[in-house]
């Protein structure tokens, strides 16, 4: 069973872990150079998210083609922003598939410790 019980619960921590990162000037700034684009998509329970210099956007259509492309289920998902299971880990086993430059999405994880650090915080308040 999923760490998460539906898919609206999943997108609605998934939804606000972005919300975060978009409150970072330092993430916002280098996605709007990159022209930076993400598009997730989490399987068991199903969850879609588009993250760009201009928002999040939770559900089913995208505002405009992603740059990057991040398939995998949400329990890889939970585990990837917990620091259970390491980006290149989740590449390597093919639990994390990526459309798009695998070499951009490296270039960001750095930037995403924000989320990384406020994760545990936001799923525990979800009841996760």
């Amino acid at each position: 069973m999923s760490v998460f019980p539906s898919g609206e619960m999943a997108a609605d921590v998934f939804g606000r872990l972005f919300t975060v990162l978009l409150e970072n000037e330092q993430f916002v700034e280098k996605a709007r150079k990159e022209s930076l684009s993400v598009h997730l998509v989490h399987s068991r329970p199903d969850c879609r998210i588009f993250v760009s210099p201009d928002g999040v956007v939770v559900g089913g259509e995208t505002p405009s083609k992603a740059a990057i492309t991040l398939k995998m289920s949400c329990d890889t998902a939970h585990a990837l922003w917990l620091g259970r299971l390491p980006v290149p880990a989740a590449i390597a086993t093919g639990k994390l598939r990526i459309r798009g430059r695998i070499a951009k999405v490296l270039e960001l994880v750095p930037l995403l410790q924000p989320a990384f650090d406020r994760y545990p915080e936001i799923a525990a308040d979800a009841g996760v």
